[in-house]
């Protein structure tokens, strides 16, 4: 037995060398670049958390990159996948390999240099976190951690990381970064856009609501798309939710997927779902339906949003309005046989609000008029946000005017905007009130 497990220590040792070897030879690949947010936090692990196929191994290898073109010799960079059939069986206390084969072939980085480590797939070894913990006390490392399995997309990394891991989101593209992937990135200012290059803008931009944002999906052939896409959720169901949470009731969660995602922006009550259930002889409890949403944004399937208030009371008892964490997701579940224009742009502004870092709750006023979005930002700005897909007809503008008014008296400090993908050349609007073209918005340029 000893023998064995003796000969083992030796494959892995070879195995992890030779990877060590092979990875600091490796030419660095060329990707589209993200835009993603990273904390800057030191002697903390990055943990790149998001959904499955959402880009987090290549967000590894643009930080890689980067630390190279900042003057990083390149074996001071490590980036070590455990996906290997060949680590299978690997334990906590083989990591320790890892580090020792490092130093072995780089001695004069030991606590000399301040190395970093890219561990990607780290979660197919138990107890990983405790190893993950040590090396940041024991070793010059900044350390980054991804993932595509369920134990690594979550929030609760940072709850096992007792402190030691702060998170870096990664959602699909978004507008700027899918125009990037396709070459057609504009350079100038939105005032300097000619005519010809605005239409193309909007064109894209009705392209990308409808394709989204997840990078594989670029260029796909509608019905190719449709079967990339329906794959990623049926993945994440099995392995994200129903494998990782023992779901007792699998059918119940895929009626509830195919009920959010086929109602984009829609309004969703756990208790009317489980009274609808109820009436058709299907025996769940509501505790359960609330666990299963909670699941499902915990793979990042879908993002929901409670209503803005300080009640708690009020909070737990009016709906949550939910959106697909992507906005290719929505014509493969919406049956309406519209195009649903409006609800794309509301879930892609609602995303951006994600990547920009806002807190974010939607405004229900006391006559009932609903603003999409109360964003509070973090350096303490707020914004009372409207979305619509077209503004031309005078009685759609006069109701978003009056829902954001009324909105503005219950928080006076935000500043009012409506985001729109047609804006009638001649728009008059109170004082105070900002209108802005959807793609403008979304890419991050100065409003008008």
């Amino acid at each position: 037995m000893l023998n064995n497990m003796s000969f083992m220590d030796d494959r892995y040792r070879q195995i992890i060398r030779q990877k060590i070897v092979d990875a600091l030879a490796a030419l660095v690949p060329a990707l589209t670049r993200r835009d993603v947010w990273l904390p800057a936090v030191p002697n903390k692990a990055t943990v790149v958390i998001g959904m499955r196929r959402a880009g987090k191994t290549s967000l590894l290898w643009q930080i890689l990159a980067d630390r190279l073109a900042q003057g990083t010799p390149r074996e001071g960079l490590l980036y070590f996948s455990f996906e290997d059939e060949r680590l299978a069986g690997l334990q906590a206390k083989d990591l320790d390999m890892l580090v020792e084969e490092y130093y072995r072939l780089c001695p004069e980085w030991r606590d000399r240099q301040r190395a970093t480590f890219f561990l990607d797939e780290i979660q197919v070894v138990p107890g990983w976190e405790r190893f993950a913990r040590r090396l940041l006390d024991s070793e010059k490392v900044d350390l980054f951690l991804s993932g595509s399995s369920a134990r690594l997309l979550s929030r609760e990394v940072a709850t096992s990381m007792r402190g030691r891991a702060m998170e870096a989101v990664v959602l699909p593209f978004s507008f700027r970064e899918s125009l990037r992937h396709a070459g057609h990135e504009p350079l100038k200012r939105p005032e300097r856009l000619t005519k010809a290059e605005r239409s193309f803008l909007d064109n894209q931009l009705l392209a990308y609501l409808a394709r989204g944002g997840f990078p594989e999906a670029q260029g796909l052939d509608v019905r190719s798309r449709a079967e990339l896409l329906r794959g990623y959720v049926d993945v994440v169901l099995l392995r994200d939710v129903i494998e990782r949470h023992a779901v007792s009731q699998p059918l119940v969660l895929r009626w509830m997927v195919r009920q959010l995602l086929g109602n984009a922006a829609g309004s969703f009550s756990v208790n009317k779902f489980h009274a609808d259930l109820k009436s058709q002889g299907v025996a769940v409890g509501k505790d359960t339906l609330h666990s299963y949403l909670a699941h499902l944004e915990d793979a990042f399937l879908l993002r929901s949003l409670a209503i803005a208030t300080d009640s708690e009371r009020r909070r737990r008892v009016n709906p949550r309005k939910v959106y697909p964490g992507d906005t290719g997701l929505i014509p493969i579940f919406d049956r309406s046989g519209r195009a649903n224009l409006g609800h794309a742009l509301e879930t892609a502004v609602l995303l951006e609000l994600d990547r920009r870092g806002a807190e974010t709750a939607y405004v229900r006023t006391a006559s009932g008029f609903e603003v999409d979005f109360h964003a509070r930002h973090a350096d303490g700005r707020q914004e009372l946000i409207q979305v619509c897909a077209s503004l031309d007809a005078p009685d759609t503008v006069a109701r978003e005017v009056r829902a954001l008014q009324e909105a503005a008296t219950e928080f006076p400090e935000a500043r009012l905007l409506l985001i729109a993908l047609d804006i009638p050349a001649r728009l008059e609007l109170p004082a105070g009130m900002t209108v802005v073209a959807a793609s403008e918005w979304l890419l991050g340029k100065r409003e008008h």
